[in-house]
């Protein structure tokens, strides 16, 4: 059937309009010749530049003034995908075509032709009134169908009076509409293609994240029974706190010196609690580079930043339901304080890419050896996600300060190295053990490990001789310490106040862990001059 509006007796025609309509139809058929084997042939992801091109070939020998190809999505929206138009006409509006043109929209979404040479051949005056806002004095719109369903609509409007066409010319636009019916298909096909192609590399990725994630928590199962080493008073009052916390869900920020355990005491804060059921997931703060922490953090969508070909689930995702251990939580940058202070407040995070909020349920461990404080003084920590971290805080306490513990860590540590050595040790020098006691350990736990397996290494016999580390051959100004027994009690008490915050009283204060009254406490510091530093 042809639409009203085109001129069905060919006779009408003079002579020369004949030609000129001839002529119109042999460019028709050849450029339909052209766009088959371009959109057959045509390498995927370049069908979009494709379709624009393709447009502008179609609408010029049909002399209309614009081509709009649109695209209806599952919800049943519509959306321009290209457009052309000829110099000096202003671009079709943006607005979806359901809401212009409701009329056309349903007998397009039908799997009708609309062909209008006139506006008095719309039946609506809705749709009238948008072709006039636009400009519009003549519209075709033929529906795109893939699979017998309609896609999308090709839609061709003029803006210099009314039309009529030449017989012939409705097969053939029809046929046009078909090609790009085709490059549609053909464009849905590469999308769903590109699509799940990035849901498997997304599957694959956190996959691959709780694998790594699943093998360290059973690590860690397999030492739950006994993960803390040790019965000194300073031990007993951390596991103490922890047992506290434990089966809340109140964030906790663990204080204390590089080396002194506290990813340990946070693993067992989640093996005491409610969480427990899922692996907690860790973030070294620290250790990710300051441009990719956000995204490690919170995620990302494809295309966020040059670099990111696939969406990428952040570490708040992951731990959805579990606990989130963000060590090192004093080295973030000042924007990325920012944005973790608004999670903590709001329970959402945004993907990068996306403004999409996703609620979460996490239950937030932190860790530092810095002094926050301190670090709030010079303004490189902001006050108020101290403040939103340090709902429990728990002192973490130095080795030097549990030596009663270093026999009881010495031999974990052998027992350890012994399974991967398969060497068996019998004994230890006593002298060596008490010389490991009265040593300050510097670097805590992590360096009293790395002396055992040194010994380990070295040890050929069943008696394991324990070397304390070298001195520097050449120590600087600044780290001579004197021998005197009064500078070394100030050195210690300040010590112990820098890793209390300078707070003397209180189960977690200097008083307690040095195992004196707050009031002598004080009259030690008058006499030694220690004066809490000004921040």
């Amino acid at each position: 059937m042809i639409p009203s509006g085109i001129r069905a007796s060919p006779d009408l025609l003079s002579m020369e309009t004949r030609t000129a309509v001839l002529q119109k139809h042999l460019e028709l058929e050849q450029s339909a010749a052209e766009l088959s084997d371009q959109f057959l042939n045509l390498p995927s992801g370049q069908i979009a530049e494709a379709i624009a091109a393709a447009l502008a070939r179609t609408a010029e020998p049909l002399d209309v003034d614009r081509a709009i190809l649109c695209r209806l999505d599952a919800d049943g929206a519509t959306r321009a995908t290209a457009d052309w138009s000829r110099d000096g006409v202003p671009p079709p509006s943006p607005r979806p075509m359901s809401d212009l043109f409701p009329w056309i929209f349903e007998r397009v979404t039908c799997g009708e032709a609309v062909w209008c040479p006139t506006l008095d051949d719309i039946p609506r005056e809705t749709d009238r009134a948008s072709c006039r806002a636009d400009g519009i004095t003549s519209i075709i719109v033929l529906p795109l169908k893939v699979e017998s369903a309609v896609a999308g609509a090709l839609a061709f409007h003029t803006v210099r009076g009314g039309r009529t066409w030449p017989p012939g010319i409705y097969p053939r636009i029809v046929l046009i509409a078909s090609l790009f019916a085709q490059a549609l298909a053909r464009q849905q096909r590469d999308e769903a293609m590109e699509a799940s192609d990035a849901e498997m590399r997304r599957l694959k990725d956190r996959l691959q994240v709780q694998n790594v994630h699943l093998r360290r928590e059973a690590r860690e199962r397999a030492e739950a029974a006994n993960p803390v080493v040790g019965h000194s008073g300073a031990l007993r009052r951390v596991m103490e706190q922890v047992q506290q916390v434990a089966m809340t869900d109140s964030t906790v920020l663990l204080l204390g010196e590089t080396g002194t355990g506290k990813e340990l005491f946070a693993a067992q804060i989640h093996e005491l609690g409610a969480r427990h059921g899922r692996a907690m997931v860790r973030v070294n703060c620290a250790a990710i580079p300051s441009t990719l922490i956000e995204s490690e953090l919170f995620g990302r969508e494809k295309g966020a930043f040059t670099g990111a070909l696939a969406r990428q689930i952040g570490r708040f995702e992951l731990a959805h339901h579990s606990t989130l251990f963000l060590d090192e939580v004093g080295d973030l940058s000042p924007d990325v304080q920012v944005k973790l202070l608004r999670v903590l407040e709001e329970r959402q995070i945004e993907r990068l890419g996306s403004p999409k909020a996703i609620h979460v349920n996490v239950r937030i461990i932190a860790a530092t050896h810095r002094n926050l404080e301190q670090q709030i003084a010079k303004e490189a920590f902001r006050e108020d996600l101290f403040y939103r971290l340090n709902v429990f805080p728990i002192h973490v306490p130095p080795l030097r300060q549990r030596p009663e513990d270093i026999p009881l860590l010495v031999w974990r540590f052998v027992n350890e190295f012994s399974k991967t050595f398969d060497r068996r040790i019998d004994a230890i020098p006593r002298e060596d053990m008490a010389l490991l006691q009265r040593y300050s350990w510097p670097g805590n736990i992590r360096e009293l490990r790395n002396v055992v397996e040194r010994a380990m290494i070295v040890t050929s016999g069943s008696q394991l001789p324990i070397a304390l580390p070298s001195a520097p051959s050449a120590p600087s100004a600044a780290r001579k310490r004197t021998l005197k027994l009064e500078d070394v009690e100030k050195d210690h008490i300040r010590s112990v106040l820098d890793d209390t915050g300078w707070r003397i009283r209180g189960a977690t204060g200097a008083a307690q862990m040095l195992g004196l009254k707050p009031t002598t406490l004080e009259g030690r510091m008058a006499k030694l001059g220690l004066v809490r530093p000004r921040l």
